[in-house]
């Protein structure tokens, strides 16, 4: 190590900043954050620095003496020249007070690592001052895989340790903190839930403790949406419970490399769903989630876009809470927003419509979608239909004849935001024909409105243009 780690308590402790520009307002910030008693000291204060600290901190402005440094347990010096600043740290150094110059590393006794701030969990980054950009990127790594409420967490968890020591035997004692910690009641305090927490906590705490399995040691599911394909739009949350799970159900919808994000030896099992051709029946689907949970597993079944949309996500959702599994949910970014967004088309627009539709296109067996087609016809908003592309003939001829213009534009969004993405766009009279000439197979959106129009993507006339060239 270039230099030892450690987390100073500076509660209502004396630490003084010499300066009073941007860089003393930022270390101003991160010694307010940590309880301590502050001084600055400056010959005249940024109106942004005394605008923010003046009810926080003392601000003297005036010169500082050796008296302000030798009272301080922590000393910065920022915003002042080097001549004067070397100075002053002679005279910290001979005082014992420890010293950070800002970007002058050579006259540091410690520098000021970034840091990741979750309350009683600490994590400080260093790279002893050769890189301070690398350590920023670095805790923005970390900021993502840890949960906000893990200080809650760790509060939760202190608040039941006497207890926990009285009643549970040393040996088992560990145990039974990693299965909390991997459990469904660490579960609902990072979820924010810590009344119940703390009920099942409690439960926990007073049941006889024997070798058979207990509620906390059973498991918990979470149903989380992958969003539309693409890694980048997935979710915090949803990568932290990836890189946590034992166990991953996953549809068809669901990308490789979002796959390729979770954790490497847990177990994975595909159990997508197409038109006519379900790989695994619903009922099936929801027992296997209730089984891994019962054998202890953390359990996340995952869901193209937002499993609350068209996803099944509320079927699974009841059958686990039928079955008394922990189950949580962590929502996605759905393929409509995410899919017009990568069209750059916008959902609702003050011009065009002031209000969007979402509808499944996809009904049963091959029956026709049970559709309210004059009330759907009748809102000249922005339609937005599911898993459309094989009855996009019946939808047109539908809406059409209920009162939507024929010209009324549309966009087809095939893949939407993967690399593989296609979109093609026209009018609603020749759907059926724009799908056929764009090579349109799915999983597919359309879009339909005024809206549509704006999007990116070739034109019917565009796609024979160039089917003409290429012949």
């Amino acid at each position: 190590m270039n230099a030892f780690p450690a987390h100073i308590d500076l509660k209502d402790r004396p630490a003084l900043i010499l300066g009073g520009g941007a860089a003393a307002l930022a270390k101003a910030r991160l010694m307010l954050a940590a309880g301590a008693s502050l001084t600055l000291i400056a010959k005249k204060f940024a109106p942004e620095t005394r605008a923010e600290l003046e009810s926080r901190a003392r601000l003297l402005e005036r010169q500082p003496v050796a008296a302000d440094i030798e009272a301080a347990v922590l000393v910065f010096i920022a915003d002042t020249p080097e001549a004067e600043a070397r100075r002053w740290a002679e005279i910290a150094r001979m005082a014992g007070v420890l010293l950070n110059v800002v970007d002058q590393p050579a006259l540091c006794d410690f520098t000021t690592p970034s840091i990741v701030d979750r309350g009683r969990v600490t994590v400080s980054i260093s790279t002893a001052g050769a890189a301070p950009v690398l350590g920023k990127r670095l805790r923005a790594d970390i900021e993502a895989l840890l949960p906000p409420r893990l200080g809650s967490l760790a509060d939760f968890a202190d608040r039941y340790r006497e207890t926990v020591k009285a009643t549970i035997a040393p040996e088992a004692r560990r145990q039974f903190w990693e299965s909390f910690f991997d459990g469904p009641i660490a579960a609902q305090v990072l979820a924010g839930d810590e009344t119940g927490a703390h009920e099942a906590m409690l439960a926990l705490i007073n049941r006889p403790h024997t070798d058979e399995k207990t509620e906390e040691q059973k498991g918990s599911v979470h149903i989380v949406g992958a969003g539309p394909g693409d890694p980048d739009l997935l979710t915090i949350k949803a990568l932290r419970l990836l890189q946590r799970a034992d166990v991953i159900l996953y549809d068809r919808l669901v990308s490789d490399e979002i796959l390729n994000l979770a954790r490497r030896d847990a177990e994975r099992f595909y159990v997508g769903k197409a038109k006519s051709n379900h790989a695994v029946p619903q009922e099936e689907i929801e027992a296997r989630l209730i089984a891994f949970a019962r054998q202890g597993k953390m359990v996340v079944r995952l869901k193209g876009g937002d499993p609350f949309v068209f996803g099944r996500g509320g079927e699974e959702l009841e059958a686990l809470r039928n079955a008394s599994i922990p189950v949580f949910v962590c929502p996605g970014v759905t393929a409509a927003t995410g899919c017009a967004a990568a069209a750059n088309m916008a959902l609702t627009h003050r011009d065009h419509a002031q209000a969007v539709t979402f509808v499944t296109g996809h009904a049963k067996g091959e029956a026709d979608p049970a559709l309210d087609w004059s009330a759907l016809a009748a809102l000249k908003n922005t339609l937005v239909v599911y898993m459309g592309v094989t009855k996009a003939e019946t939808i047109s001829a539908k809406l059409i004849e209920h009162g939507r213009g024929a010209q009324t534009p549309v966009a087809v969004i095939e893949n939407g935001t993967r690399d593989s993405q296609k979109i093609v766009k026209g009018s609603l009279g020749d759907l059926p024909r724009l799908i056929e000439a764009g090579g349109i197979k799915g999983p597919a959106l359309l879009v339909i409105g005024e809206v549509a129009a704006l999007a990116d993507g070739e034109t019917l006339i565009e796609i024979i243009a160039k089917e003409r060239a290429a012949a």
